[in-house]
């Protein structure tokens, strides 16, 4: 929120300077982000009386004007299409220096002597723009500084504010700290019931009082919508980052400024039998003021009349009902909206407002009354009107409740680390607006004031007398406590050592989005719907990842693109899907590889990567956990058929690996081959202790076994009987040699395999090797049609 310096001080004045100010509503909690005179930089302007007018001899668009500063005339070339005689505007004499250090010289335009300028807002930094001169109100003085008659000695403050404050989105709320942390009393407007006028009256009615607990509504009829909203106002209303409009959406806007209370002004000859607070109808369009159409959706709250929707409540008005340039006669609107019924909504249409800013946040459900008599009180003094009674509709038992909250004095020393008196806590809780309903034997029962949303336990209220009592007088402590050590089930592989070995194998660490493109994840996985988010940060950001491919996969692309020969990463991070209840969350490690096996260099032949350097890198992490794994020949939509793998540990799958499906590269922006695994942690991560066996004294004994299978025959599935036949002796099982041609019928492959086998206690004999052997080879024969190689 940007507001006026100035502004704040009619409300409270300390004797501290901007910087001090700054600093104090700072550590108060409430960060400042910028800090910015109000106009630019420039002197020697005056106010000035245009007394005459006359058409330049030699140019058609230029105009000759009599100008006065109150003591002498002066004549001034001025372009503007609004110069006329009477005209106040600012005048820059002779000497004078403009933003942009422009110096005003004596000049000659087209043959006729110019002694001045005659300045619009913008050649005064006052806008951003400007279409003519800026003209000043009648009872301007005559020669004033211009810089002192609009007391331009102001700075504009801008504060970010966290949601929970929305107390401070006000001048009310601002000056409240700012009295609080300076001991001071505030100094508010006096807002006086406005006496009606006459009886006209706009009937209103709330159909659902949950989302809008208190709705307040007043006609005023004939005023003057032609009238000029007074100079003060504006420029409280630009230096605040505000625009004025016409007098009634000032003032509504003047009033959401002052108390932080948004409101809207109808105008009532385009409002039909009454106002009506309900839901949308599902398709229900309205076209809002800044001319953009859009249907509702039916959880959307609406301000409607008996025909059609009027507003979406608490965020915009409706184009064809607002205030005109022929407007007369007016309905005043001031509201409570629950935050819960608005929230997200805005967004959801694509829409930001100051208005819904502060109702989503929590506005003061004890203001409405306030804000609309003062607002009664400013249209009238500026366009005059007869005002009709409050229309007041207030479902008391759907209104927020003021909580109590109980307070420990001893708590606060533990919290804060200082003994603060209780006469001094009890000051501090005064002072901001917190009522003490009771004393307690221990502390206090605390009454939160309707405007605080923030406020429902005892550790708030800690942290209100802390930032209140100053963060930089709370002693600097270390904390004491006794730390136990946390039971470490051995039989659990840290995740970091995951991550080192990766690590040590080339690898880097990647981090990615867990929202990615729906394309790319359809692309990758068109079986599985991903989640949708409700309010994307963008169309390409819009679901929840199914895989942390889709991340790597984006990596790989973009350094693809920068010339990146060797690219290897992982990334450990969940993975979402929908399940019967709940959405499923499941960690998992997934990584990529793609380019030259090794790294540039003069001791090794440079190739690509393949699936079994994969394999190796997998088989390599996989002896971590222990256990027994297995690879077996798998199909995945987003890989390629002949180079895929699911992984197994004790008979369970706990991932998948293999190429990346050469029809995908163009979808997906990148160029391959490139290998993809993606495992489960949880699964992974299961181990077993460690056990001491005795380290055999006794010689190996090897075989060598040549069979020829037939082709689709997996060593996977060989070795599988081979260990099962081996017996308990089995040390060592090694396929040293695959062999396809001359001597091996077509179709078929010939595997060699050392057979390796150790006794603990004794050496084996060859006749118990053979036996064992021939037991191998027979089930090999029986179960492949295996034959041995000659």
């Amino acid at each position: 929120m940007k507001f006026s310096e100035q502004w704040l001080r009619e409300w409270v004045n300390p004797a501290v300077d901007t910087q001090e100010l700054v600093t104090q509503i700072t550590m108060a909690g409430l960060e400042v982000d910028g800090v910015e005179p109000v106009s630019g930089a420039f002197y020697g302007v005056c106010v000035g009386l245009v007394k005459s007018v006359a058409r330049h001899p030699d140019a058609e668009k230029l105009s000759v004007c009599q100008v006065s500063n109150g003591d002498e005339d002066f004549q001034v070339v001025c372009g503007a299409q609004n110069v006329r005689a009477g005209l106040k505007v600012p005048f820059a004499m002779i000497g004078a220096v403009l933003p942009g250090d422009f110096k005003i010289k004596k000049a000659k335009l087209r043959g006729v002597e110019s002694l001045g300028m005659l300045c619009a807002a913008a050649e005064l930094g006052l806008a951003d723009s400007s279409e003519g001169l800026m003209e000043l109100p009648e009872d301007a003085p005559v020669g004033k500084d211009f810089h002192a008659y609009l007391n331009l000695h102001d700075r504009a403050i801008e504060v970010d504010l966290t949601p929970n404050r929305s107390d401070c989105l006000s001048i009310a709320g601002l000056a409240r700290e700012v009295g609080v942390l300076n001991r001071m009393l505030l100094n508010p407007p006096e807002i006086a019931p406005v006496a009606p006028a006459s009886d006209a009256a706009f009937p209103v009615r709330v159909l659902n009082s949950e989302a809008c607990p208190r709705y307040l509504g007043r006609v005023i009829k004939n005023i003057d919508i032609a009238s000029s909203t007074p100079l003060w106002m504006q420029e409280k209303l630009r230096r605040c980052g505000l625009r004025s409009i016409d007098p009634a959406v000032d003032v509504t806007n003047y009033v959401m400024l002052e108390f932080g209370q948004p409101m809207h002004a109808f105008d009532l000859d385009q409002l039909q039998g009454e106002i009506q607070v309900r839901m949308a109808a599902p398709e229900e369009e309205i076209t809002l003021l800044d001319g953009q159409s859009i249907k509702l959706r039916a959880d959307t709250l609406v301000i409607a009349d008996a025909d059609k929707a009027l507003a979406i409540a608490g965020v915009m008005g409706g184009e064809h009902s607002g205030v005109s340039g022929n407007t007369k006669d007016i309905f005043l609107e001031c509201a409570f909206f629950a935050p819960l019924a608005l929230a997200g909504k805005a967004r959801s249409y694509g829409l930001h407002t100051d208005s819904s800013h502060r109702f989503e946040r929590g506005v003061d459900f004890e203001m409405q009354s306030r804000a609309i008599e003062r607002a009664t009180q400013l249209l009238l003094q500026i366009a005059g009107g007869e005002p009709g009674p409050v229309i007041d509709v207030t479902d008391k038992k759907q209104l927020p409740s003021r909580p109590l909250v109980a307070l420990r004095y001893s708590k606060i020393e533990e919290v804060l680390g200082v003994e603060i008196e209780r006469i001094e806590v009890e000051e501090i809780l005064t002072r901001l607006g917190l009522h003490i309903d009771k004393l307690t034997k221990d502390g206090w029962l605390i009454k939160v004031p309707s405007y605080r949303f923030d406020i429902s336990l005892d550790v708030d209220l800690i942290e209100e007398v802390g930032r209140v009592y100053g963060y930089n007088n709370l002693p600097v402590t270390e904390p004491m406590t006794r730390l136990g050590l946390k039971p470490c089930d051995e039989t659990m592989l840290p995740i970091r050592q995951l991550r080192q070995h990766l690590v040590t194998q080339g690898y880097q660490e990647a981090v990615t989005y867990s929202f990615v493109d729906p394309k790319v994840q359809e692309a990758l996985q068109p079986e599985v719907t991903p989640i949708a988010l409700a309010n994307p940060i963008s169309s390409d950001l819009s679901v929840m990842r199914t895989s942390l491919w889709a991340g790597l996969i984006g990596a790989v692309s973009y350094n693809q693109k920068r010339q990146q020969p060797r690219i290897r990463m992982f990334e450990t991070g969940l993975r979402f899907l929908t399940g019967e209840d709940d959405i499923q969350q499941t960690p998992v490690l997934a990584g990529i590889l793609y380019g030259e096996r090794y790294s540039e260099g003069w001791a090794q032949t440079s190739r690509d990567v393949d699936f079994f350097d994969m394999k190796a890198d997998l088989e390599s992490l996989l002896t971590l956990t222990g256990g027994n794994y297995e690879f077996k020949k798998a199909e995945h939509t987003a890989l390629h058929p002949g180079q895929t793998a699911e992984i197994y540990k004790n008979g369970e799958c706990i991932g998948v690996a293999g190429a990346l499906h050469p029809r995908l590269y163009s979808a997906l922006d990148v160029n391959g081959p490139i290998y993809l695994f993606e495992l489960c942690l949880n699964k992974l991560v299961k181990g077993s202790v460690a056990r001491f066996t005795d380290i055999s004294k006794m010689p190996e004994v090897r075989r060598d076994l040549a069979i020829v299978v037939k082709e689709e025959v997996a060593f996977g599935d060989v070795s599988e009987v081979i260990v099962k036949e081996a017996g308990e002796w089995l040390v060592d099982l090694t396929l040293f040699d695959i062999y396809k041609g001359k001597g091996v019928e077509p179709g078929n492959k010939s595997l060699a395999m050392g057979v390796t086998w150790q006794h603990p206690q004794k050496t084996l004999q060859d006749e118990e090797i053979t036996g064992i052997f021939s037991k191998i080879v027979e089930s090999l024969e029986q179960k492949f049609g295996a034959k041995l190689r000659s």
